[in-house]
């Protein structure tokens, strides 16, 4: 009997990315750990500058030329932080990868679809260009676009945001990665087609068993996709939980405002509350939790001490003294009331 391979696909460990800036070194991202299993879904979400997509454009060595990485970044057991460039390139695109926040910019302006999606497939998997194109005109196909056969002879600008962002979404798939990165694939598209693009993801790790992080700083984009939600603020996990779970009961305050801040249609606009102050100035974090100059229960001890993340419930993680404290929670009481 074959034991089936229940390791993580892929394992971040006291992974750290620094940047030199002429203002000093700015922690971008700081001791973090996370696992991702094979055909999990997986959103981290946080506000604009808390690491979301640094982390992962380390993962793929996407980063500029001033950062510095540390710790590991295993991919089925590799270091992916100690790989040459060469080695890197033949994972890239193949094994994992990524579909940027903006298609336009993901997407060669001079260069027909047929071709960019094509050249994915001559490289990593050695087909012929007929052979690759005609793949490529399938998986159009598969990803919804209409009248795909003239599609795929135009250029990325005669197609409208939803259709370049399908064919990115194509261009990931093509190789059957194990993981795929969606770095806010749903930012500026309609409602529509973002729900359209979500269901699709949905599809994909049900029918093919990829693995998807979705890197979000909209937490109501992950309700109906993610099974675990990592919240990261100031370039580290401060919470980690089952999707249902984490809007059922928010462990850490910060998490509870993140939902508060999202607009509902059950409620009134007045009850959108945002959150005050501003997130930490990296090169200089304040002592103790970082969230402590925003966070309307901090204590003498949050802003002396950084909480470390720690099991807070079943399959839950959360860095804070006082976890549950938002949801009603005496401030001491370090289990939910009912799990």
């Amino acid at each position: 009997m074959v034991t089936p391979d229940t390791s993580p696909l892929l394992a971040l460990s006291d992974y750290t990315i620094r940047f030199a800036t002429p203002d000093g070194t700015v922690k971008a991202v700081s001791g973090l750990d996370l696992t991702v299993a094979r055909g999990e879904t997986v959103a981290v979400v946080g506000e604009s500058g808390s690491g979301k997509s640094q982390t992962f454009n380390g993962v793929f060595g996407l980063l500029a030329g001033n950062a510095e990485t540390g710790g590991q970044a295993l991919f089925e057991g590799r270091d992916l932080l100690t790989l040459k460039p060469s080695q890197l390139d033949a994972v890239r695109g193949d094994d994992m990868a990524m579909v940027f926040q903006d298609p336009m910019t993901a997407l060669n302006p001079a260069m027909k679809i047929k071709h960019q999606l094509s050249e994915t497939l001559t490289v990593h998997k050695g087909l012929k260009r007929r052979a690759a194109e005609a793949e490529a005109l399938n998986m159009l196909k598969k990803v919804g676009i209409p009248e795909a056969e003239r599609r795929i002879e135009q250029y990325p600008h005669e197609l409208s945001g939803g259709m370049r962002q399908r064919i990115v979404i194509a261009m990931a798939l093509l190789c059957r990665p194990k993981l795929i990165v969606a770095d806010e694939p749903t930012t500026a598209l309609d409602v529509t087609i973002q729900a359209q693009i979500l269901d699709l993801f949905r599809d994909l790790t049900a029918d093919a068993g990829t693995a998807l992080v979705l890197i979000t700083h909209d937490l109501g984009v992950v309700a109906g996709i993610a099974d675990k939600v990592v919240v990261m603020y100031a370039g580290r996990i401060v919470e980690e939980a089952p999707v249902d779970a984490l809007f059922a009961k928010p462990a850490m305050p910060y998490t509870a405002a993140l939902i508060r801040s999202i607009p509902r249609v059950d409620r009134d606009a007045e009850a959108v509350e945002p959150i005050g102050g501003r997130p930490p100035d990296l090169v200089n974090p304040p002592a103790g939790c970082p969230f402590h100059p925003r966070c309307h229960f901090a204590e003498d001890k949050c802003r002396q001490e950084r909480p470390l993340l720690e099991a807070v419930g079943p399959g839950r993680r959360a860095a804070c003294w006082f976890p549950y404290v938002d949801a009603g929670v005496t401030h001491h009481q370090t289990e939910p009331a009912s799990a």
